[in-house]
């Protein structure tokens, strides 16, 4: 059994598309432990043309640890039960067993699906009051009311892959409603934080391939209309 399990995430929103050729990983329940890192919630997008739908599938726990008796940092989906059971923070020891993620084009995370899942020791509260913030995520239903915008992917590699506000979504695009087996991935980075944040930066808009070579781009009204309920620091 392969023990180390390197993280399969495909190419932001600037890079050409991913195409995936890999073959399924292996359903093989793989023992995990180590401290956690950074929770961000688990969300998967949808995407075709100028439509969009979410798919709330959890938490994303990024773990140093071990797994399968090897050091490593990886990435551990986990539902929403589990975060309200054990309300996931920084500096949180967690140990389970997982299985590694079948199709790496639909999932940021390295391995989920977990079970026997135990807290060996809880972390410090951290603050805050600035960002990037470190506290307890809420609910998933917070981050649908809230609604994102598009966040630059350098902004969040540099400074948001540790706020619980920031999350990276795998990007499933339907090239052609009437051929839907046409499909292309990519991940793209969003934030959920206050308007106000003053580390936020919003990176190029994005566009979205569609029919006959055809190209939507989700021009700045978008997240304006997603977020226009928020006041500023909200």
């Amino acid at each position: 059994m392969e023990v180390y399990i390197k993280h399969r995430l495909p190419p932001d929103a600037r890079s050409r598309d991913f195409e995936y050729s890999g073959e399924h990983a292996v359903n093989e329940k793989i023992a995990w432990s180590g401290a956690v890192t950074a929770v961000q919630p688990r969300i998967r997008l949808t995407r075709s043309f100028d439509e969009r739908s979410h798919t709330y599938l959890g938490y994303l726990l990024r773990i140093e640890g071990t797994i399968g008796g090897e050091s490593a940092e990886f990435r551990v989906g986990v539902g929403s039960g589990a975060h309200a059971k054990h309300q996931f923070r920084i500096g949180d020891h967690f140990e389970g067993l997982g299985h590694r993620v079948e199709d790496p084009r639909l999932e940021t995370a390295d391995i989920y699906t977990v079970s026997r899942l135990k807290l060996t020791r809880r972390g410090e509260q951290l603050a805050t009051t600035a960002p990037p913030w470190r506290g307890v995520p809420p609910p998933l239903s917070v981050y649908r009311e809230r609604g994102h915008r598009r966040l630059a992917v350098t902004t969040y590699d540099a400074k948001c892959q540790s706020c619980i506000w920031g999350c990276a979504m795998p990007v499933e695009m339907i090239l052609d409603q009437w051929n839907p087996g046409r499909r292309r991935y990519r991940t793209e980075t969003f934030c959920y934080g206050p308007l106000s944040c003053p580390i936020y930066k919003s990176g190029p808009t994005r566009k979205i391939p569609g029919r006959h070579g055809m190209t939507y781009e989700e021009e700045d009204w978008v997240d304006q209309d997603a977020t226009a309920h928020r006041g500023p620091d909200e």
